[in-house]
């Protein structure tokens, strides 16, 4: 038996699949507690994992848009959602993570912490104790510096070599963004003890893993991966507060619906979706999730609308999804074998819309898109053959990364080997 701590803040679609693999963990025999906001006791300890809550952190004790930290859904440009995001996620509160981070890991001593890849306060906090370090990032692999596909553009992967000079030129402007949250980190690095950084992205690499939960299948190839990067597919189940659920009556096609857990003004798409499969002869379950009210949806006879649903469960019935982008949402629609509409509201939704286009296992559409355009895109999802096709596809390759669970192995390797080195 291991001892594990995860560091864990509420950020809508990051939570379920760390949860998962907390609850595999604790299936496995091993000890896990969670340094973890409030409002996730419940989905915490549903899953056998100890809860703890952060002493002085940023915590979130409902899932209401007004305690969300970043409101990345109020600036007008990319840049400004980024700085949001910055200062009020990623580095601004990091060094208030670190201390209570440490705290924590002096107090229980575990065997290896596991962190969000955004979780650099906690993974600072860590790295201070001495203790293994597992980053884990819960969509594509879209990190700086190492090749990838840019970040939050929706871009192709480059084809020929004015591709290559754009992708790199846009991989040099990302990396001096997420550069400016060194002033940020190194403050919490010095709270703890530790040295500066020149990038804050040299704090990621040194992790012990860096684990992706995604299918390599799915996402774009990563010319210069760093060592510690794992794919290890991704994780299927569905939240605590997803509920229960039965399909709506009647035998017309089901396209299910989700945009995102947390709040990103969904509202009018919500609307948008409603009126065009208004239009259709399907029948359509919309899931508005924990953060959202749309008070004045007014949806047409052959639309459901609920909070919630367990989508897992719902995708076997359903012909069409229709979704934001979300890593979560999608990858379990692809798992399902179910083509999917992607409408990006922002952050890693373009590049999770961007594979899903380029997997041929659906379409994609500017969430500004009108009624009528968002049904005539369903029918051909529902029409063409090879759109189900495509995810059937996907949903083979996605069998295969989750037939074992190597995050587990690679958590439980790492542990080994902190185990091992303990004099």
């Amino acid at each position: 038996m291991a001892k594990f701590l995860l560091a864990l803040q509420e950020g809508g679609g990051d939570t379920p699949p760390l949860v998962s693999v907390a609850g595999a963990l604790v299936a496995a025999g091993h000890e896990v507690t969670a340094l973890a906001d409030p409002v996730l006791r419940p989905e915490v300890e549903r899953a056998g994992v100890t809860y703890r809550p952060w002493e002085t952190a940023h915590a979130r004790t409902t899932f209401a848009a007004h305690e969300d930290f970043a409101r990345d859904w109020e600036p007008r440009t990319p840049l400004g959602k980024f700085r949001r995001f910055r200062d009020h996620m990623a580095f601004g509160p990091a060094t208030e993570y670190a201390r209570d981070m440490k705290a924590e890991i002096e107090r229980d001593r575990p065997d290896v912490v596991i962190a969000t890849a955004i979780g650099f306060g906690a993974a600072a906090g860590a790295e201070a104790t001495g203790v293994p370090l597992v980053s884990v990032l819960t969509t594509i692999y879209v990190i700086a510096g190492t090749g990838a596909v840019p970040y939050g553009a929706g871009l192709m992967p480059p084809g020929g070599v004015l591709g290559r000079a754009g992708h790199a030129a846009l991989d040099r402007v990302a990396l001096r963004l997420w550069g400016t949250g060194a002033t940020d980190l190194n403050r919490a690095r010095t709270a703890v003890g530790l040295g500066p950084v020149d990038h804050p992205f040299d704090q990621v690499h040194a992790a012990d893993r860096f684990l992706v939960l995604t299918s390599q299948s799915f996402d774009f190839p990563v010319p210069r991966p760093p060592a510690n990067v794992r794919f290890v597919g991704p994780r299927l189940g569905d939240p605590e507060w997803a509920g229960d659920w039965s399909p709506p009556p009647g035998d017309d096609p089901l396209v299910l619906v989700g945009l995102s857990s947390t709040y990103m003004a969904q509202e009018d798409l919500f609307r948008r979706i409603a009126e065009a499969l208004g239009r259709l002869p399907v029948r359509g379950l919309i899931t508005l999730g924990p953060a959202v009210e749309v008070p004045d949806l007014d949806p047409p006879p052959n639309v459901t609308v609920v909070r919630s649903a367990p989508h897992a469960q719902a995708l076997e019935h359903a012909s069409v999804a229709i979704s934001h982008g979300g890593h979560g949402t999608t990858v379990k629609a692809l798992a399902a074998g179910v083509p999917t509409l992607v409408l990006p509201l922002g952050r890693d939704q373009p590049d999770v819309g961007a594979r899903v286009e380029h997997s041929g296992a659906g379409l994609r559409l500017k969430q500004s898109a009108k009624p009528a355009a968002i049904a005539a895109a369903v029918a051909d999802l529902l029409e063409d053959p090879r759109y189900r096709e495509a995810a059937g596809r996907m949903a083979a390759a996605i069998g295969r990364d989750t037939a074992t669970d190597m995050a587990v192995a690679e958590l439980e390797a790492v542990a080994q080997d902190s185990k091992g080195a303990t004099p």
